[in-house]
C-alpha cells in the first residue's frame, strides 16, 4: 500500500511540475553559487527547470537541463585586488556597465537562446538574476512568460524605484559604502552623490545598451524599466536579523541563507591540522573574487604578526605559494570547504572581506566575524555585520597588528560569542526556512500568473512622489497673498518730490 502511495505521489509531482526558465547571464561564480541550490532544489521537486548560464551541471537530474554560455567569458574568480578607494567605486560602476553588455550580446548570440525563443516554449515562470543588466526581462517577454527577480546581495542603487522602495541616505545604506543605518553627515553627502551617479549611469548607460541590443533582434520590446517594474517578485538575499529593518514592498521577499547546507566532516591533513589545534581555529577568507595575495607586505606582516601573538590556529585561503609560513601554526590553500571550516566546533572567528555569502554562512554557523571590506556591496555588509551583534568591522586602511589584535581579542571574549550565538538562533527562527520560501514564492507566481503585486509606488511620478504639486498648491495662495500685499503698500507710499534742491513730500 505505501508503495501504491509514494507511486502516486511521484506521479502527481511530475504531472503539476511546472516549466521553470532561469537566465543567469553573469560569470560570476559566487553568485550562482548561491543560485545553484534553488535552482537544483526546484528540479528536485519535479519542476522542468531550464537554465542559461555560464555554469552548465556536470551531472544533472533528468528534468534539469543547461543551455550553457560556458567558455564565452572568462569566470570572474580571484582575480580582483586587494583595494578600497573612491577610484574602486567608479570603477565598479564602469565594470557593470561593460560586463552587462557584454552579458546581453553573448546571451542572445547564441544559437540555443535563438532557438529557445523562436520555439515560443511555454514556460510558466522566468527566474532572472538582478544585478548588471535588464536584457534577460526582454527574453521573458518574448516568451509571454511571468518574471521573477533573484538577487545574491543587496539591492542595487538602480532597484529601488523599480519594486517601490524608498531610498532614504540618512537611514538605508548604500550598496557600495561605509556608514550603515547611522552615517555621519560625510557619509550621507557621498551616498546622494553616488547615488544619483549609478542611477544616472544604469539608466542612460546600461539599460540604453540592452535596450539596443535587444532591438538587434527583435523590433517589440517594451523600455526594459516597465518590464523590470512588472516583475511579480523579488526573491532577496536578505534577513533582518543581519540586514536590520528594512521598508519593503509585500513582493520583495526575503530568502537570505538558502545556500547554506550542512557541515561536512574535514578531511585528511586539514582534518589533522583542525584536530590538533588545541585553542582553536581562526579562518581567514576574501571569498572567490579578492586575491588575498595581492594586499602589500605590510598588510600581510601584519596579520602574520598577529597569529605569532595568538594561541589559536589559522587557516588561511591563499591563492599562489608565495607565503612562507610556519606549518604547524597557519594551513594555506587556494581552495578550502568554507561551509565545513565554519561548521567546525573548533572555529572561532572569521576574518572576512564581508561578501553576503561568507557571512550568511558564518551566522548560520554562529561564528563571530571580523569583517574587512573592499568593494561592492562589502561596506554595506560589514555595517551590518557589526550592527547586528555578529562581529566588529575594520577597515583595511586600519589595518595593523595591534587593530586586527584587537578585534580578534573582542569576538573572542565569552561574553560576545554568547551574543552572536543568540544571534545565530534568531536567524534561524522563522516560520518557513528560506528555501522553501524562495520555492513557495516561485510556484504561487505560476498559480496566479496574471494578478500583479507590485506597489503603487513604484508607477507614482516622482513630482507626486515627492509632493511638488501639492507644495505648489499650498504654496499659490500663499504667493499670491505676499504679491497682492507688495502691490498694496508699494501704492499706499507716499510720492517725493524735489523742489529747488529741497524734498517734498505729498501724500497721495
Amino acid at each position: 500500500m505505501k508503495l501504491i502511495y509514494l507511486l502516486l505521489l511521484l506521479i502527481t509531482c511530475y504531472t503539476d511540475g511546472l516549466n521553470i526558465l532561469g537566465i543567469y547571464p553573469y560569470q560570476g561564480k559566487s553568485h550562482f553559487f548561491v543560485f545553484r541550490v534553488y535552482l537544483r532544489e526546484l528540479a528536485k521537486r519535479g519542476h522542468n527547470v531550464t537554465i542559461i548560464s555560464h555554469f552548465p551541471e556536470q551531472d544533472p537530474p533528468a528534468n534539469y537541463h543547461d543551455i550553457s554560455l560556458a567558455g564565452t567569458i572568462k569566470i570572474t574568480e580571484d582575480n580582483q585586488s586587494v583595494r578600497n578607494s573612491y577610484w574602486s567605486v567608479f570603477s565598479a560602476a564602469f565594470y557593470l556597465a561593460i560586463s552587462g553588455k557584454e552579458n546581453c550580446q553573448v546571451m542572445l548570440a547564441n544559437k540555443q537562446v535563438q532557438e529557445l525563443i523562436k520555439s515560443k516554449q511555454k514556460f510558466d515562470v522566468v527566474v532572472v538574476e538582478q544585478f548588471n543588466s535588464d536584457c534577460a526581462l526582454g527574453v521573458a517577454y518574448k516568451l509571454g512568460a511571468p518574471a521573477i527577480g533573484m538577487s545574491s546581495h543587496i539591492l542595487m542603487p538602480y532597484h529601488y524605484k523599480r519594486l517601490g522602495i524608498p531610498y532614504n541616505p540618512s537611514y538605508v545604506p548604500f550598496h557600495f559604502l561605509e556608514g550603515g543605518t547611522k552615517p555621519s553627515l560625510f557619509h550621507r553627502v557621498e551616498r546622494l552623490f553616488f547615488d544619483f551617479f549609478f542611477r544616472t549611469f544604469y539608466y542612460f548607460v546600461s539599460q540604453r545598451s540592452d535596450q539596443n541590443t535587444l532591438a538587434e533582434y527583435f523590433d517589440d520590446i517594451p523600455p526594459l524599466e516597465e518590464l523590470a517594474r512588472n516583475m511579480k517578485f523579488h526573491l532577496l538575499y536578505h534577513n533582518f536579523i543581519l540586514t536590520g529593518s528594512r521598508l519593503f514592498p509585500s513582493n520583495v521577499i526575503e530568502v537570505g541563507g538558502y545556500h547554506v547546507s550542512n557541515a561536512n566532516p574535514l578531511t585528511n591533513d586539514l582534518k589533522k591540522f583542525v584536530d590538533e589545534a588545541e585553542h582553536g581555529i581562526i579562518f581567514i577568507s576574501f571569498g572567490s573574487v579578492i586575491k588575498s595575495s595581492t594586499m602589500t607586505t605590510d598588510k600581510v606582516e601584519a596579520i602574520l604578526e598577529v597569529m605569532k601573538r595568538m594561541p589559536q590556529r589559522f587557516i588561511w585561503k591563499w591563492e599562489d605559494k608565495s607565503l612562507i609560513v610556519d606549518k604547524n601554526k597557519l594551513y594555506v590553500s587556494h581552495w578550502l570547504p568554507q561551509v565545513d571550516i565554519l561548521g567546525h566546533p573548533k572555529t572561532l572567528a572569521f576574518l572576512s572581506h564581508a561578501g553576503m555569502g561568507g557571512i550568511t554562512e558564518a551566522i548560520h554557523f554562529g561564528v563571530p566575524v571580523v569583517a574587512m571590506p573592499f568593494l561592492g556591496d562589502q561596506p554595506a555588509n560589514a555595517a551590518d555585520v557589526e550592527e547586528s551583534g555578529l562581529g566588529i568591522q575594520l577597515q583595511f586602511r586600519d589595518l595593523t597588528t595591534e587593530s586586527l589584535l584587537n578585534a580578534f581579542q573582542t569576538v573572542l571574549n565569552t561574553t560576545f560569542r554568547e551574543k552572536v550565538k543568540k544571534v545565530s538562533k534568531a536567524w534561524h527562527d522563522r516560520p518557513m526556512p528560506p528555501l522553501e520560501t524562495a520555492i513557495y514564492w516561485t510556484e504561487f507566481v505560476a498559480r496566479n500568473p496574471d494578478l500583479n503585486f507590485r506597489t503603487a509606488a513604484a508607477d507614482t511620478p516622482l513630482y507626486q512622489y515627492i509632493l511638488l504639486d501639492v507644495i505648489a498648491v499650498l504654496l499659490t495662495p500663499l504667493i499670491i497673498i505676499f504679491v497682492a500685499l507688495k502691490r498694496t503698500r508699494k501704492s499706499s507710499a507716499p510720492i517725493v518730490k524735489k523742489t529747488n534742491g529741497k524734498k517734498k513730500s505729498k501724500k497721495t
